[in-house]
């Protein structure tokens, strides 16, 4: 709908639309068989469903205005490459299987990208067509932006190229798990909508062409595939990490930090004694000033990569004249693109031995033993479902914002993105008609019990909450495995034994992963890596704390591949520390922050993973590893005991 109210508003201007959709795998839209031929994937086949009956259902709004076309217009004239005269002919010109076309990598070993002739993918009529796919959509920008051209509507399964975009653009929507894709995700496909659109004769629509209309002529919609909440915070944080001020001195606090690299690729990150020398040697040469200016004379030695430097930066003169450049062109402080990504490894902190010696004591396996009543288990299961089992009909929020003009400090803040509208609607078809789901098997998964156990919940439970299956499958299935496993939790937390085993976690494994990272926080000091990869504000405030902290050695932000096995779930905690025994009485520390100190504050089942934890530990290390649940670095000094 958004696409045809954009596309009616703006074809009276001879401004033709895209919209562009990025896709979690080729296979959802285009399939290929065993000899090469294409085929509809499902995003395909509910595109066409859902594009002819929003269509329809927006003809029929309009029904006076293209009442006289309807009615006169010849059907034979309808066709590829027919030039409408109005808005109605155009949008009933073209069926849903001619408006839209995507470009994948896999197209390069298929027929899509060099056909001399194309089928029809609803009628299979051949019909000449010298263009491809991959020249339509890569190539020929000129003809793609022709109304003749039927496409409207590109599917891609990540930002395209490198390079592409194009101006008519103005949706995007992202089909594909939010989490997936680079830390630049957003901002990323967000670039390839954000460029000032043209019109039929390839006129710029600018402020100089259309005056004050051209903000609401060049306005990108953006259809989000997380929460209007997490995507407005996940934008602005995106944009504000690429926003660099631009220096206007080559003072210390310039050069600490920034990475250089020599001849040979290799990077080295500069010290602060790195730092101060170089000022001062380009101070005692007149490069730059008094007040760490660059002067007339030092700006043309720097152009010349003839500045004096300090013996030790020298294999890096090439790279630090770039950075000194940048103080008076501001060319290296344009926004970064997913090439400033930096590989995090562990530093020489994870050497460290008291950090060695910290994880040759946690880092053993155990298992669990288990003992419970399972008559106890399917009656409390039974009480809880029928007393807290609800589903609502079937409804989907659609948020609308707008991202506003404001500073850099605004951008960080997350007050530019503006919430203007908020709509509930109801599902009004059925999708679950020709769904079959194996209840039990679902249920048998997210709570790892027998099929016979949950047989017996299931019968048990009174006939109108069973029914309200039909209402809604996967929520019923999700809901009553939450709800059983917070009973089974609530039994297990009194009656459950580790046990260490032979198995260690492999520190290879667990540590020197490649993991990825933006340059944009401070370098750390006490951590086994450079930077700390979590956005979480409690994190970030403990990490800080844990800088700053004359107790504290050496630490780490515990990966996911570091995990102790529950009966509900993997369990990772947060922070792994050693603290300085001349100071404190507990000396190794594993830590799980939380907003609350309070148990009262936990479910169920985030209660039993806290209480598993700790129980392993006592396990592997009687008391010399201890393990708590803390909201700050002040409760944390409370309980290891300052000497």
């Amino acid at each position: 709908m958004s696409h045809l109210q954009k596309e009616k508003q703006l074809f009276e201007k001879g401004i033709k639309v895209l919209s562009l959709f990025f896709i979690d795998s080729v296979e959802k839209y285009r399939l290929y068989d065993e000899t090469g031929e294409q085929a509809l994937g499902e995003y395909a086949k509910i595109f066409e469903e859902e594009y002819n009956n929003v269509r329809n259902d927006f003809l029929d709004l309009f029904q006076q205005e293209y009442s006289n076309f309807l009615k006169d217009t010849d059907p034979s004239k309808v066709h590829k490459g027919y030039m409408p005269t109005n808005y109605g002919e155009y949008l009933k010109r073209d069926d849903a299987h001619r408006v839209h076309e995507g470009y994948f990598s896999i197209d390069k070993k298929g027929k899509s990208v060099d056909p001399s002739v194309k089928r029809d993918k609803l009628t299979k009529e051949e019909f000449s067509d010298d263009i491809s796919a991959y020249d339509l959509i890569m190539k020929d920008k000129e003809r793609l932006l022709s109304f003749e051209e039927p496409t409207r509507f590109i599917f891609s399964h990540s930002a395209l190229k490198e390079g592409w975009d194009n101006p008519n653009v103005f949706q995007i929507c992202a089909l594909k798990n939010a989490e997936t894709g680079s830390q630049t995700r957003r901002r990323q496909e967000v670039g390839r909508g954000m460029r000032l659109c043209v019109n039929k004769n390839g006129n710029r629509l600018d402020f100089e062409s259309v005056g004050d209309q051209v903000h609401e002529i060049n306005k990108l919609t953006v259809i989000a595939s997380e929460s209007y909440e997490a995507f407005a915070k996940g934008l602005q944080s995106e944009i504000a990490a690429t926003l660099k001020d631009r220096p206007q001195k080559a003072e210390v606090e310039y050069f600490v930090s920034k990475v250089v690299t020599d001849e040979k690729g290799e990077e080295h990150r500069l010290t602060e004694d790195d730092a101060k020398k170089l000022n001062k040697v380009l101070y005692k040469n007149d490069v730059i000033d008094e007040g760490d200016k660059i002067t007339p004379a030092g700006r043309e030695l720097i152009e010349q990569n003839k500045m004096p430097l300090p013996e030790n930066l020298e294999p890096f003169r090439e790279s630090i004249g770039k950075m000194l450049k940048a103080i008076y062109t501001g060319e290296a402080f344009k926004p970064e693109d997913e090439r400033q990504t930096i590989v995090l490894n562990t530093n020489q902190n994870y050497s460290k031995k008291e950090f060695q010696a910290l994880w040759e004591k946690i880092n053993l396996k155990t298992i669990y033993e288990v003992r419970f009543d399972t008559e106890k288990l399917i009656s409390d299961s039974k009480v809880r479902i029928n007393a807290q089992l609800h589903i609502g009909d079937r409804v989907y929020e659609v948020k609308t914002g707008e991202l506003k003009d404001g500073t850099k400090e605004q951008m960080q803040e997350g007050t530019l993105m503006v919430e203007s509208q908020r709509q509930n609607l109801k599902i009004k078809n059925d999708i679950y008609t020709n769904a079959v789901y194996d209840i039990v098997g679902e249920i048998e998964a997210l709570t790892n019990l027998k099929r016979s156990t949950i047989v017996n919940i299931l019968k048990s439970i009174k006939e109108e909450k069973f029914l309200l299956l039909r209402k809604n499958p996967e929520e019923f299935i999700a809901k009553c495995s939450k709800l059983i496993n917070e009973v089974k939790a609530s039994l297990i937390i009194n009656n459950i034994v580790y046990h260490k085993i032979d198995e260690r976690h492999d520190a290879k494994t667990v540590f020197t992963n490649d993991k990825n990272a933006l340059r944009n926080s401070e370098l750390l000091k006490k951590h086994i890596y450079d930077y700390l990869t979590s956005d979480s504000k409690i994190e970030s405030d403990f990490a800080k704390a844990l800088e700053n902290s004359t107790e504290v050695v050496v630490y780490a932000k515990l990966p996911k591949s570091f995990y102790i096995s529950t009966p509900v779930a993997n369990y990772s905690p947060d922070w792994a520390i050693v603290f300085d025994k001349e100071k404190v009485r507990h000396i190794y520390f594993v830590a799980e922050t939380k907003g609350s100190d309070s148990d009262m504050d936990l479910r169920e089942i985030e209660k039993l993973k806290i209480h598993c934890a700790t129980e392993h530990f006592k396990e592997i290390s009687g008391n010399e590893v201890k393990f708590e649940k803390v909201s700050s670095y002040d409760k944390l000094l409370e309980i290891v005991q300052l000497k």
